[in-house]
């Protein structure tokens, strides 16, 4: 089906939009016709309903409270089977596991991301022209929604998108990048200026921080962190000026400062009500690092098996290659500590923790950068907050786990299989801070990469700068395509809609990305 970003009236992100805000409890009503508004029709009473779909939309998931406009299978198709697959956080068999594209798996979250989430947050930028401090809130959540999605695909419609118009072009990687510093430092000027410390406007429908100006502002500094960290080796210099004054400015320190989307039963939380139904469980490469490092959270988020053990499913097999065997599946911890039924409504949907800012200063402590304190103690203080963020608290644990010096694990899978190609482990690394400064940049790529979990898009994006040994290669390939192989996934394709309905601006896009349209292509900060 056809479709383009020209949305004259604003009936597919409205009717979002009022089913979002009339069925929580927390959204005011909205006595309008969503099919019948305008542009034009806009005002201040709509920003915060926009607001409200842009952030559940722009988080890749979907109600099942809005037909024809979006549903729960968005996050399985968008995030499920491809960046959480990509990096090993899960396995169900779909053929992406094999590195393939199938079944135009590739364009879900394309299209759910221009037609619902796009629309939506350029509603509430237009709703709110005049109010300096819920624009800058609005500039912070634009830069964190589109950054997901150019990490993903590449160049995509940025600058012109949802701009009425019936063809739109596509923005290089590296101006897109120069535009979200830029929006980030604006938005930071005015939030750290202002004596306003809640946005009204935005407040009753934001499940994220409420409206609250400093915690955003924090979420915008540590937005900064995390991008400056994506292109340090592609602009060393302007990395470290923009690390740096984003750490002066102030990022995420604590665990009530990280950033969650507030589950309920009008917006749940996707992950938890697919992995099951899908079928998703634990990969080797997961088993592999929490079983060798006795790692206490590894009992949070996943189950043993019938004999006690826990069994990864390797990424990678072939269709029925594993027959019945049984693997470890996600635990409550993960899904929600709910009842059975109300598991997706409990369990918030993480998009930003604080973990991830001190392993990140950690790294660019490293690099020389002022970070604000060294490397070991940044290291070490990211895996304290990983860890408390899933209830382990207890000091003894706490301190033995960053202490630990045992290593990652062969997978049991191989105790039923003993041929399968899991032989080299792919970090040999303990956790205990290590004397060499390389060895030190892996193992911060390892805590990072538990810490984010289970939100798979930073992940992706920051295994293939970093390019750390972390998963393992996937067992089999179906895409012959350079660069891809048994290796991690450099990119998604564009849609097939966007070759039959914009084609002369993708193959512009495909020009700017600087090689063939495939998964093997590097994206322009992912250098090595």
């Amino acid at each position: 089906m056809k479709y383009s970003f020209k949305i004259k009236t604003l009936g597919v992100a409205l009717m979002a939009v009022s089913i979002l805000s009339s069925c929580t409890g927390d959204f005011d009503e909205i006595n309008k016709d969503p099919n019948s508004l305008t542009e034009d029709q806009l005002d201040a009473t709509l920003a915060g309903p926009a607001f409200a779909s842009a952030l559940y939309a722009g988080i890749h998931n979907g109600s099942y409270s809005s037909p024809g406009v979006d549903d729960q299978g968005t996050w399985g198709i968008a995030t499920g089977i491809l960046s959480s697959t990509f990096i090993h956080y899960l396995n169900c068999g779909y053929g992406t596991e094999r590195n393939a594209f199938v079944n135009g798996y590739e364009g879900r979250g394309w299209t759910r991301f221009y037609t619902v989430a796009a629309p939506a947050l350029s509603n509430a930028i237009k709703a709110s022209e005049g109010n300096a401090e819920a624009t800058a809130i609005l500039k912070i959540w634009k830069v964190f929604m589109y950054n997901q999605m150019v990490d993903a695909y590449g160049p995509i419609p940025y600058t012109e998108a949802g701009n009425g118009k019936d063809k739109v072009p596509y923005d290089s990687v590296e101006f897109i990048y120069a535009d979200f510093f830029k929006l980030l430092d604006e938005a930071n000027a005015t939030l750290a200026s202002t004596s306003v410390t809640s946005v009204a406007s935005l407040a009753p429908n934001d499940r994220v921080y409420s409206g609250n100006v400093d915690k955003w502002r924090i979420f915008g500094n540590s937005m900064r962190l995390r991008l400056a960290l994506r292109i340090s080796d592609k602009e060393p210099a302007n990395a470290k000026t923009q690390a740096e004054a984003a750490v002066a400015a102030g990022v995420m320190q604590t665990n009530d400062q990280s950033a969650f989307f507030k589950a309920s039963n009008i917006t749940p939380n996707n992950l938890n009500m697919i992995v099951n139904s899908w079928g998703y469980v634990m990969t080797s490469s997961m088993e592999s690092i929490l079983v060798g490092y006795n790692d206490p959270r590894l009992a949070k988020w996943f189950a043993p098996i019938a004999s006690g053990v826990y069994r990864g499913n390797p990424v990678g097999g072939l269709e029925d290659q594993f027959g019945t065997t049984e693997f470890s599946k996600f635990n409550n911890n993960v899904l929600g500590n709910g009842s059975n039924n109300t598991l997706s409504e409990t369990k918030n949907i993480e998009i930003f923790m604080a973990s991830e800012n001190y392993l990140s200063r950690a790294e660019g402590a490293l690099n020389g950068w002022n970070m604000g304190a060294d490397a070991k103690t940044l290291y070490e203080t990211g895996i304290r907050l990983s860890l408390a963020q899933w209830g382990v608290t207890e000091a003894a644990d706490v301190n033995a786990y960053i202490a630990g010096t045992t290593l990652p694990t062969l997978p049991n899978i191989l105790t039923v299989y003993p041929t399968l190609d899991l032989q080299d482990i792919p970090v040999k690394l303990p956790v205990a801070w290590s004397a060499s400064t390389a060895d030190q940049r892996t193992q911060i790529a390892v805590q990072k990469y538990l810490a984010i979990f289970p939100e798979s898009w930073e992940a992706w994006a920051d295994l293939r700068r970093s390019d750390a040994k972390v998963i393992y290669p996937v067992l089999n390939t179906d895409n012959p395509d350079a660069g891809v192989g048994k290796s991690l996934m450099k990119r998604i394709i564009y849609t097939t809609n966007e070759y039959s309905s914009n084609k002369a601006a993708v193959d512009d896009g495909v020009s700017k990305l600087g090689g063939p349209d495939s998964g093997g292509t590097r994206l322009w900060w992912d250098t090595k």
